[in-house]
């Protein structure tokens, strides 16, 4: 009885991978879908583009660049754009990134849409300001036992106009058994004003397609594309007090923020709480201690959750949810620019949001 129902189960699966394996044959050597038309923002600009491709590979061939940190994979939920006609049914992979209120304006996630046919989108005006840039690798830096500094010098065009916190695209070459290029987001760790250069942090993330080819093959002199700027997660002018938060390689976009802060001689309340496991875990411990004294009213509040004993480690520890709460009674008067792990972020925000910071003055971004 049992081995007949394994066997009927084996058997159904089979046909279900077979079916599959079918359907995607067929897509991509039977469905010709020809040239098709894309009209974005009400007919503004016209595209005549081969059929078949996702919209968001689409768009980027045509030096229209969504956002997209995954790279493609429809794991983040930033490539939306609204597709005012031609529309078709959503896929499953869109639906957990879709609000019950986008879905009524059609706004899909480009990775996943496919153009089969005429559509009009709208597209934000801002990204037609994102640019393609060819950079040289000038250095890397090992910051941690897993986190790389590279800095890139732009070459064409030779410099790069972004907000302090913003990030860009990596584009990343066939290597090993990668087979195709493919691109991931990260967040710019330099100042503004240094305009010709972009540094990045990136840590090694496990069978990762950009981090193994950053840590295991890039090097200096190297050639590597990159487009941007992206992101509304950027300081905002005003006088609030600020309150940043990060822990590993979120350290960048804090960074650029800080750096940012320190050029304009800003008089504003700083607290940048940062969080590590152990102490080898902490970098740029000297560059924030001493921004300390370059930034009136900066304080960097380094914590580590699980210091071992020869860390001999002073300084404050625990989650650092627990850290800020410890560390601030107020905020009611703060701006929150935090960056790191979604489980992180969302922790952090309850706590703020019960410290008093207005929730639409906390701003974050998840990787």
């Amino acid at each position: 009885m049992i081995v007949t129902l394994l066997i009927s189960i084996g058997i159904i699966s089979l046909i279900a991978v077979f079916l599959a394996l079918l359907m995607v044959i067929a897509d991509a050597t039977i469905g010709n879908y020809g040239q098709v038309q894309i009209s974005i923002n009400d007919g503004a600009k016209q595209l005549q583009v081969q059929g078949g491709q996702p919209l968001l590979k689409t768009l980027n061939q045509e030096g229209i660049f969504i956002p997209s940190a995954c790279g493609g994979r429809g794991s983040c939920g930033l490539c939306k754009v609204q597709v005012v006609e031609g529309g078709q049914a959503y896929l499953p992979t869109e639906l957990p990134w879709i609000s019950e209120e986008e879905r009524k304006s059609n706004v899909r996630l480009s990775c996943q849409y496919k153009v089969k046919s005429d559509i009009a989108i709208l597209v934000p005006e801002e990204l037609f300001l994102v640019r393609q840039f060819d950079t040289i690798v000038e250095s890397i830096k090992d910051l941690t036992h897993d986190i790389k500094e590279v800095r890139l010098k732009l070459i064409d065009p030779p410099q790069i106009d972004a907000k302090a916190g913003q990030f860009i695209q990596f584009v990343v070459p066939e290597y090993g058994d990668v087979d195709e290029s493919v691109y991931r987001a990260y967040s710019m760790a330099s100042a503004p004003s240094d305009n010709k250069h972009i540094e990045l942090e990136i840590r090694l993330v496990p069978n990762g397609i950009c981090t193994t080819y950053v840590h295991n093959y890039l090097k200096v002199g190297d050639k590597v594309t990159v487009n941007g700027p992206y992101g509304d997660f950027y300081l905002r002018d005003n006088d609030h007090d600020i309150i940043c938060i990060a822990g590993g390689s979120g350290m960048a976009p804090i960074k650029s923020i800080l750096l940012d802060l320190a050029e304009k001689g800003s008089q504003r309340k700083a607290t940048y709480f940062f969080g590590a496991r152990s102490k080898r875990d902490l970098f740029l411990v000297d560059e924030m201690k001493q921004l300390e004294s370059k930034l009136a009213g900066f304080t960097f509040v380094p914590a580590l959750s699980e210091p071992s004993p020869e860390d001999n480690w002073e300084g404050q520890i625990g989650l650092i949810t627990e850290v800020v709460k410890r560390n601030i009674l107020d905020g009611s008067n703060s701006d929150a620019y935090l960056c790191g792990s979604p489980g992180m972020i969302d922790a952090c925000i309850k706590v703020l949001q019960e410290l008093g910071v207005p929730q639409e003055r906390i701003y974050y971004d998840k990787f």
